[in-house]
């Protein structure tokens, strides 16, 4: 029974060939069915736990637009539209620029502008109205007044501080009051040459008689 069983010589190289053919066709197959990393496709934003904004979304924009009045020594001055963000420099430059011999004097041109503020340039920010009880009895101050600058006695000093006014306008003013005998109403400042529709609309809030 033994001898019929014995494979010989031959029929063990047989046998040896036949497994090493099995193991390597099962170590094949193990390779094969080896779980794999899926490889995240490109530009792909990854969401973050807790957060349905995807991780690579761009930050927000500049913000909404704001509005300022830019008035003084500027080219255009009046009310100018800007993304959020920008700066007074940006105003200024919407408004059409420094005009030639003017500077901005101690304006922090980095500062971030703030929607429906004002920016006076190369002049002084007009003074705040007091309280009512901070006239005394029977005087004329700005609380009655309005803060607003008297065509009839102001100086060329005093009347160059007004937006869009410079020396040589605000001597014709002068010149305009002496031949004329004053002012008689504000809207007389349309006959001053120099000053056209968009001018006067600047100033006609800033002045009185």
């Amino acid at each position: 029974m033994l001898g019929r069983l014995d494979p010989g010589a031959g029929g063990v190289r047989a046998l040896a060939i036949v497994a090493l053919a099995a193991a390597l066709v099962a170590a094949g197959y193990l390779w094969l069915a080896r779980p794999r990393p899926v490889a995240q496709a490109h530009g792909r934003p990854t969401l973050v736990a807790g957060s349905s904004v995807p991780a690579t979304a761009p930050a927000s924009g500049r913000g909404a637009p704001v509005m300022v009045h830019v008035y003084g020594k500027v080219r255009r001055p009046g009310v100018v539209t800007l993304p959020g963000g920008s700066r007074v420099a940006d105003a200024i430059k919407a408004a059409g620029g420094v005009r030639p011999g003017a500077d901005t004097g101690a304006l922090n041109l980095a500062r971030k502008v703030v929607d429906g503020e004002q920016i006076p340039v190369g002049v002084r920010a007009p003074s705040a109205t007091p309280a009512p009880d901070a006239t005394p009895a029977g005087a004329v101050g700005p609380s009655t007044a309005g803060a607003q600058l008297d065509l009839n006695t102001a100086s060329v000093d005093q009347l160059d501080q007004l937006p869009g006014v410079g020396p040589v306008l605000a001597q014709r003013i002068v010149d305009y009051r002496t031949r004329h005998g004053g002012f008689r109403s504000v809207e007389q400042l349309q006959e001053v040459s120099g000053i056209g529709e968009r001018r006067f609309a600047d100033l006609k809030n800033l002045v009185r008689v």
